[in-house]
């Protein structure tokens, strides 16, 4: 049995896990925003379809991050009750028998899901542009778009699911390295693609999307590589487990439907009060994601560790993670939010439509001030999917997302709607963030936290 360095450098460990976490989550965005340039220079059309299917692919492949929950959660704790830490960095790692099974058990499953969602989007992509509010030669193009990325959707799952496995035993460098190469990839390969290079011809959107499916599966074979190293793959695959593991989906589904519930009915709300609240709302939603992604970094090493401890029947260890995982993560969000309150006039002058910089003003302040609760609601959503609490977390989106939203529809139609947007916006996390603490401190007999303790 060796020590996790966590329990003799914790400090050190949180950080040195979290950097290459949030490292590798703000990659993609960066590629994201490589495309949309390259393809603005094509024209609006082209830009307009690219938005729609990037929004349709990442609405659906949103849906399988069950997967890498899942699958990074049970294997945390596989390793925890084998009381061994696992160096994922070395050269030769003995091979854990129930890791390699839960493993493979989600990589068929990931397999199986990307084949019928080739399936359902292949009839649907043309239904669902149009849903989207696409018509004419944007639904067409479109449409094109969504059918080449489709044969990147094994990749895509496959990756999600390789990736939750790494970082269930604390190897969060391999994933920085695997989603840095993709990305770099992607944006060598836009040019040529989509502009033509020599005498190869231009693709316009047609390439993005090539250069796009390319990238991932060049990506998904060494990640697979790199995790066959470190598990290997089972013959005896325990499919009873494939039951727990949809009902992981199941509520995460729920969860994240309410989650994107909200986020419709505010920005259904701002623009409906008019175009100067509807673009200063894009404007600081835009931002508000792309700091999540920080916050975001601290809740995945969170749920790795708290897995490892809640293996090894380590609750004081397990709850120590959690209060020096707030710990810095409410540091972040404050960092966070001193930085927008000072970058006010700048993001003012980058994104917003100076008519409507007075409606943006008040708004922007209070998401800044809600970054400290996002971060401690993060982290301990991380917590309680390290413990596999997945029913408590969807319960206390629902009960967040029924109290906002009808608050939304009571509060929004006078004043300064953007404003009052969010504060309401700041509520809605405020009541997930209470939830999140309660379940661990004072918490009850049904909190994992609690009940191990009862049990030892």
């Amino acid at each position: 049995m060796s020590t996790h360095p966590f329990t003799e450098n914790p400090h050190r460990t949180l950080l040195a896990l979290s950097l290459p976490v949030l490292i590798s989550l703000v990659a993609e965005p960066v590629t994201g925003l490589v495309d949309t340039a390259y393809i603005a220079r094509l024209g609006t059309t082209p830009l307009a379809a690219l938005g729609v299917g990037t929004a349709a692919l990442s609405s659906v492949f949103w849906v399988f991050g069950f997967l890498g929950v899942g699958t990074q959660t049970e294997i945390a704790q596989v390793f925890g009750r084998s009381k061994k830490h696992v160096d994922a960095q070395s050269a030769t790692i003995a091979k854990n028998p129930q890791a390699s099974q839960t493993f493979t058990l989600a990589l068929l499953l990931g397999l199986l899901f990307s084949v019928i969602l080739m399936l359902l989007l292949a009839t649907s992509a043309a239904s669902l542009a149009k849903l989207l509010g696409a018509t004419g030669e944007v639904q067409t193009s479109a449409v094109r778009y969504v059918h080449i990325r489709l044969f990147g959707a094994p990749a895509v799952l496959i990756t999600l699911v390789a990736f939750g496995a790494l970082r269930g035993v604390q190897d969060m460098r391999t994933p920085l390295y695997i989603a840095a190469l993709v990305n770099i990839l992607n944006i060598l390969l836009d040019y040529p693609f989509i502009f033509g290079w020599g005498t190869f011809p231009a693709l316009g959107i047609t390439g993005a999307a090539l250069a796009s499916v390319i990238s991932q599966w060049i990506g998904a074979a060494l990640v697979l590589w790199r995790v066959w190293r470190i598990f290997g793959f089972s013959r005896n695959v325990n499919w009873r487990g494939a039951v727990a593991l949809l009902m992981v989906g199941a509520d995460l589904l729920i969860r994240t439907s309410m989650l994107m519930i909200f986020v419709l009915l505010t920005t259904r709300i701002a623009t409906q009060a008019g175009a100067e609240e509807g673009a200063a709302h894009q404007a600081i939603r835009q931002f508000f994601l792309f700091s999540a992604l920080f916050l975001d970094a601290f809740a995945v090493t969170t749920q790795s560790l708290v897995g490892y401890f809640i293996g090894a029947s380590d609750l004081a260890e397990a709850r120590r993670v959690v209060r020096l995982g707030l710990g810095w993560a409410v540091g972040t969000g404050c960092a966070l939010a001193v930085a927008m309150l000072v970058g006010e006039n700048f993001i003012a002058k980058l994104l917003v439509p100076e008519e409507a910089w007075a409606i943006f003003r008040p708004a922007w302040r209070v998401a800044a001030l809600s970054q400290p609760i996002n971060a401690a609601t993060f982290l301990t959503d991380g917590a309680h999917w390290g413990t596999s609490d997945y029913r408590y977390l969807r319960n206390g989106m629902i009960l967040a997302t029924a109290i906002s939203g009808v608050a939304l529809l009571l509060f929004t139609g006078a004043g300064n709607t953007l404003t009052t947007i969010w504060m309401i916006a700041l509520i809605w996390v405020g009541i997930r963030c209470l939830w999140g603490i309660v379940r661990i401190w004072p918490g009850s007999k049904q909190s994992p936290f609690i009940k191990m303790r009862l049990t030892n």
